[in-house]
């Protein structure tokens, strides 16, 4: 699995690992702030932007995409930051290959299982009705994005997720739109991505250690609750937690330079 990526900065690498629905396309900004002080590689993941598409999902596929990334591009060890779906990768990355992680940076998700706890039925609810409604889509009916935005509205009520869905429209060769994401994958894959880490191999002391670990919440966000502190400190015994003010799930996009601030005083003090 060959990863489409972007590269900016110089300095000691960086890798960016996007979320669900994601690309390095969002991502790009705040790796360019991050390039004043690192060499940062955004990847596309595979089954979304430009990476190939497969017809497995797994966060052993994921980690095993980065290993060979890192390993094309001779990265002996890097800084790592994930978000959601992306953090989840780097943290199954971290558990089998902690001597590539330099520093292990975790944005707004925790390593559970977010299917199998009531309080989060409906994120899983939502993600199974964007993940439908993207699947059952007859894209090629449509003519502009305006046309598939107010036809998505019957399925998908915020504006701020149907614009980031949006993102991931292009033309085929025949100009009719299609999904840049390999939907059909991503939904039969779907309760893999919503699994978590087995806490019950991190039990008494064998906890993920050896370099800094960095989880960020963001403020208005509850992918990270309060009483996930145990279950991230089993795994990851020294791990900090910290929260970014006025930021739901996507940190990234809502504050971007607090992130950044963030990110480069836990990695450079």
């Amino acid at each position: 699995m060959k990863l489409n990526y972007r590269k900016v900065g110089e300095g000691y690498p960086l890798i960016i690992v996007h979320g669900l629905y994601g690309s390095s396309d969002n991502w790009l900004n705040v790796a360019k702030e991050l390039g004043n002080n690192f060499e940062v590689f955004i990847l596309d993941q595979r089954n979304h932007g430009a990476s190939p598409h497969s017809d497995s999902h797994t966060y052993e596929d994921q980690k095993e995409d980065l290993l060979e990334f890192m390993d094309d591009h001779k990265i002996e060890k890097a800084s790592l930051l994930g978000h959601s779906m992306g953090g989840k990768t780097i943290m199954f990355f971290a558990a089998d290959y902690p001597e590539r992680v330099n520093n292990l940076i975790v944005a707004d998700i925790a390593p559970k299982n977010y299917t199998k706890i009531s309080d989060y039925a409906p994120q899983t609810i939502d993600h199974e009705n964007i993940v439908s409604a993207m699947l059952n889509f007859n894209l090629s009916a449509y003519k502009s994005r305006t046309e598939i935005d107010q036809k998505l509205t019957e399925n998908i009520s915020s504006e701020r997720v149907r614009q980031f869905l949006l993102k991931n429209l292009k033309r085929n060769d025949n100009k009719e739109f299609v999904w840049k994401l390999n939907i059909k994958t991503i939904s039969e894959y779907l309760p893999q991505i919503m699994d978590g880490m087995d806490k019950e191999k991190f039990q008494k002391g064998k906890g993920i250690t050896g370099f800094p670990v960095l989880f960020i919440k963001g403020e208005n966000s509850n992918y990270i609750t309060d009483e996930d502190h145990q279950l991230i400190r089993t795994i990851f015994p020294y791990a900090e937690i910290t929260t970014v003010p006025k930021a739901g799930h996507w940190v990234h996009a809502e504050q971007p330079r607090l992130l950044v601030k963030t990110v480069e005083y836990f990695v450079l003090d």
